[in-house]
C-alpha cells in the first residue's frame, strides 16, 4: 500500500456512512422545523384555552376574580407565563395587566385572532377575542387579550429539537458502529485470501481454490491466470536452459577433444586439417550461442526500431545477398516479387533475418536432391505473404509440431534447430504467422499484416 492510501475498510465505511450522515442532517433540519410548528400550534392552543377560561370567569364573576384553576392554567400554560388584559362593555378595564401590547384593528370580531407584537421590548404572541357579556347592568363586547413571550415558545421548540437531535445522533452512532464492524466482517474473506497467499512458498504457483465472495472472483481469476503465466514462463526458461546446456555440450566437447589432440599431431597436413576442424567447431558453437541469445532477446525484448518499408524491396535485397551461396553450389535460385505494393510497418532487420533463416533452412535440410529454391511474394487481401519453397525431400505431415520448436529437428543435421523458431517469433511480434507444408518439396509461408490494411 502506498503512503497515505486509505484502507478498504475505511473507504467502504465512509462510502456507506456519508449518505447516512447527510440523511441524518436533513432529517434533523426537518425535525427542527416540525418542532417549531408543533410549538406554535401548542402555544396558540394554550393561549386560546387561557382566553376562553378568562372570558368564562369574567362572565361568571362579573369581572371580580378569576378562578384558581384558571390562574393555574395561566401561569403554566404551555410551559410559559401567560399575560392577560380584559375590558368590558364600553371599553371599561375589568382585570389583568393594565397595558396590553398595541393592537390596531378597524373592528372587533367574535373570532379569535392572533398576531405578533412587542411587550416591554420583547417579542410576544398575542391572541385577542371578543364576546358579548353582561357585567352589572351593562351588556356589550368583552375583549380578552392574552399574550406570551416568544422566548418561552422558542425554548420549548429547542427542547423538542434537542430531543429529536439526540435520538438521531444515537441512531446514527449505532448505525456507524454496526457499519464499521459489518464492513470488517464482510472483509474477512479477503483477509483470509491474503493470509492464504502469504503462507504460500515462492515455488507454489498452483491455482487458488479458496472460496471467495462473488465480487472477488475476478481478482482470484486474474491471480490464477497470472500464476499460470508465471509458471509457464518459469517452465519455458527451465526448458530453454536445459536445451541450451544439452545443445552446447556437444560443440564444447568437440572443441575440447580437438584442442587436446592438436598438440600431439606432428604431420603438418593433418595438423592443418585439425586446426580447420577446430575453427569450424568454434564457429558452430559461437553461432549456436548467438542464435540462443538472439531468440531470447526477441522473446523478451521485442522489436527494435520500427519503420515503414516496402516488403518487395527489402526481400529483394536479402535475396541479392544470399544468391552467391546458391551459385557456388550450382543451385537454381529465383526471386518472384509481388505485382502489388506490400507496405509493412515493423523491424526490417528482423524480417530480413527471418527470410535469411528460411533460405538457410532449405540449404541445410532439403537433402542431396535439392536443385532449386524460389522466394515468392504475394498479397492476399490485407496480408503480405513471403513464401520460400524448394524441391528437396519435403516435410512429413506432422512436421510443424517439431520444426518450429526450439532445437526441434526432424533428423540430426548441422543446423542448431533454432532458425525456424526465430522465424515464428518474428512473425508473432509483427502480428503474423508462419506455416509449413509439403508441395513436391518444403514450402514455408510467412503471413504479415500490411500497413495499408486500415
Amino acid at each position: 500500500m502506498t503512503k497515505g492510501a486509505m484502507s478498504l475498510r475505511l473507504r467502504l465505511f465512509l462510502l456507506i456512512l456519508s449518505p447516512l450522515l447527510l440523511v441524518a442532517v436533513l432529517l434533523g433540519i426537518w425535525r427542527f422545523a416540525v418542532a417549531q410548528a408543533t410549538a406554535e400550534d401548542l402555544f396558540d392552543r394554550g393561549l386560546l384555552a387561557a382566553a376562553l377560561a378568562i372570558s368564562r370567569d369574567v362572565a361568571i364573576s362579573e369581572g371580580d376574580a378569576l378562578s384558581p384553576r384558571t390562574r393555574t392554567l395561566i401561569s403554566n400554560a404551555g410551559g410559559g407565563e401567560v399575560f392577560y388584559h380584559v375590558t368590558g362593555p364600553g371599553g371599561i378595564y375589568v382585570t389583568g395587566y393594565a397595558y396590553p401590547p398595541a393592537w390596531r384593528s378597524p373592528e372587533e370580531t367574535d373570532e379569535p385572532r392572533y398576531k405578533f407584537a412587542e411587550y416591554r421590548a420583547e417579542p410576544v404572541r398575542v391572541l385577542r377575542m371578543a364576546e358579548t357579556t353582561t357585567i352589572g347592568n351593562l351588556t356589550g363586547k368583552t375583549i380578552v387579550t392574552v399574550w406570551q413571550r416568544m422566548s418561552d415558545r422558542n425554548a420549548f421548540a429547542a427542547g423538542l429539537a434537542r430531543r429529536a437531535f439526540a435520538m438521531i445522533a444515537g441512531l446514527t452512532a449505532t448505525i456507524a458502529v454496526l457499519v464499521w464492524f459489518g464492513v470488517d466482517f464482510g472483509l474477512r474473506p479477503l483477509r483470509g485470501l491474503q493470509d492464504a497467499i502469504e503462507r504460500r512458498s515462492p515455488d507454489d504457483l498452483s491455482r487458488i481454490q479458496r472460496p471467495v465472495p462473488t465480487e472477488v472472483t475476478g481478482i482470484v481469476a486474474t491471480l490464477n491466470r497470472l500464476f499460470g503465466q508465471v509458471d509457464q514462463s518459469i517452465q519455458t526458461h527451465q526448458a530453454f536452459i536445459s536445451d541450451a546446456a544439452h545443445q552446447l555440450r556437444n560443440p564444447a566437447s568437440a572443441l575440447l577433444v580437438l584442442a587436446e589432440a592438436l598438440p600431439h599431431v606432428s604431420d603438418p597436413d593433418e595438423k592443418r586439417r585439425r586446426e580447420q576442424d577446430l575453427i569450424h567447431a568454434a564457429r558452430t558453437s559461437a553461432r549456436l550461442a548467438e542464435q540462443l541469445l538472439s531468440l531470447e532477446r526477441l522473446r523478451h525484448g521485442g522489436m527494435g526500431e520500427v519503420h515503414s518499408f516496402e516488403l518487395n524491396t527489402m526481400v529483394e535485397a536479402v535475396c541479392a545477398d544470399v544468391a552467391p551461396d546458391f551459385l557456388g553450389r550450382d543451385l537454381a535460385f529465383s526471386f518472384d516479387p509481388s505485382s502489388q505494393p506490400l507496405p509493412l510497418r515493423g523491424d526490417p532487420v528482423l524480417i530480413g533475418e527471418a527470410v535469411r533463416n528460411l533460405i538457410d533452412n532449405t540449404l541445410r535440410h532439403a537433402g542431396p536432391d535439392l536443385s532449386k529454391v524460389t522466394v515468392r511474394l504475394s498479397r492476399e487481401g490485407s496480408t503480405g505473404c513471403i513464401t520460400v519453397a524448394d524441391d528437396g525431400i519435403g516435410l512429413p505431415p506432422d512436421a510443424e509440431a517439431v520444426i518450429f520448436r526450439r532445437f526441434g529437428q526432424l533428423k540430426p543435421s548441422e543446423g542448431s534447430g533454432l532458425g525456424l523458431s526465430f522465424v515464428q517469433e518474428v512473425a508473432r511480434l509483427h502480428g503474423g504467422t508462419v506455416t509449413a507444408s509439403d508441395d513436391h518439396g518444403a514450402r514455408f509461408t510467412v503471413h504479415l499484416p500490411l500497413a495499408d490494411a486500415g
